[in-house]
């Protein structure tokens, strides 16, 4: 395996066909990567679906609903209604819920008029409860020493916190009969995958330790602050509870970037539109490959920095000639297309 990234992006195409390890699939999967809270970003995220929910959710769009707009959407009334009688006080100042409300009618999710010098709103649909279960997956292809007390306090965080249903580690497989990261000091309600980075199929990935369901409707607990363990430290650790209601409200907003941005969207930080970049196909899943470094390139090497940077001919996006609009708008093209056949469409029953 080249980097954590292509790694990370076989872990993703896996989950997207094969999701649950070893199991018949019962909902629709929404899967994304990189996504998470301010305080904690995890590498790969699976939104198990209500079915009818979910095509219910594409009335809105495929764009996310950020916090503001959840909050008039949710709440929205059948009738029409001040915008200030029908909506919960946010805790904030009321302008913001004002502009909040004109960029949902925008979007066409609610509908809006004026009544004198007040805005009234009404829904147009009731949104879904659409997200059954959420999925964390934390990657490390080489799990050594090292990375293993590394990941541990991050994965002790997760499970802690109980923002997620699931938590798992995936790591390459070893070929072993006993994968080494069930010797680390993993927790163990966390679950283990054990990837094979040359094959492709629901065989590809096995699960090695099966994980407990965490009690995502209770208080959770963020730990703060730890001791580091050593023998002249004797602090205590600190913490502080996650309420409930906070907690379904950004497993909301999580599953909402999910639902807009799924996991190809790493093409928005790269430079497709270099004559270098190609999506080159292997055995477990298509990668980015930059010709000129011969590698497959992560998106931090593949930016507008680069010194080995250079935009395609301008012949290459002109007459249709190979593809229209060149071979960087092609690929982008080809990941979008593969993104909305994993999202259903808003005149999909």
């Amino acid at each position: 395996m080249d980097s954590e990234f292509s790694f990370e992006l076989q872990v993703c195409q896996w989950a997207e066909h094969h999701w649950p390890p070893g199991a018949t699939r019962e909902r629709p999967v929404v899967v994304a990567r990189q996504l998470g809270t301010r305080g904690r970003r995890w590498d790969t995220v699976v939104l198990e679906c209500d079915p009818e929910g979910l095509a219910a959710r594409a009335r809105f769009g495929q764009r996310r609903l950020d916090s503001d707009l959840l909050h008039v959407v949710r709440n929205a009334p059948e009738a029409w209604a001040w915008y200030r009688d029908a909506l919960p006080d946010p805790g904030y100042p009321w302008r913001y819920v004002r502009e909040a409300v004109h960029r949902a009618a925008d979007r066409g999710v609610v509908e809006t008029r004026t009544a004198g010098n007040r805005i009234e709103l009404r829904r147009k649909w009731p949104y879904p409860d659409w997200v059954e279960r959420i999925v964390a997956i934390e990657n490390k292809p080489d799990l050594d020493k090292s990375a293993a007390r590394a990941l541990t306090p991050q994965v002790e965080r997760d499970v802690a916190l109980a923002l997620a249903d699931e938590v798992w580690v995936a790591t390459e497989a070893t070929g072993g009969p006993v994968t080494p990261a069930l010797f680390e000091g993993i927790p163990v309600e966390a679950g283990i995958l054990a990837v094979d980075p040359g094959e492709r199929g629901a065989e590809a990935v096995a699960a090695t330790w099966q994980p407990r369901t965490l009690a995502v409707d209770d208080p959770g607990t963020r730990i703060v602050e730890r001791p580091s363990g050593s023998g002249r430290d004797a602090s205590a650790a600190r913490f502080e509870y996650a309420d409930p209601a906070w907690k379904a409200d950004k497993r909301l907003e999580i599953a909402e970037r999910a639902y807009e941005r799924g996991w190809r969207a790493y093409l928005d930080s790269m430079r497709p539109d270099c004559r270098h970049f190609e999506l080159q196909p292997a055995a477990s899943v298509a990668r980015p490959y930059c010709a000129a470094k011969e590698c497959h390139q992560t998106q931090t090497e593949c930016a507008g920095s680069c010194a080995d940077f250079e935009p395609e001919p301008p012949a290459w996006r002109q007459r249709g000639w190979p593809i229209d609009g060149g071979p960087g708008s092609g690929i982008k093209e080809l990941l979008a297309d593969q993104r909305q056949r994993h999202r259903p469409r808003a005149d999909e029953k």
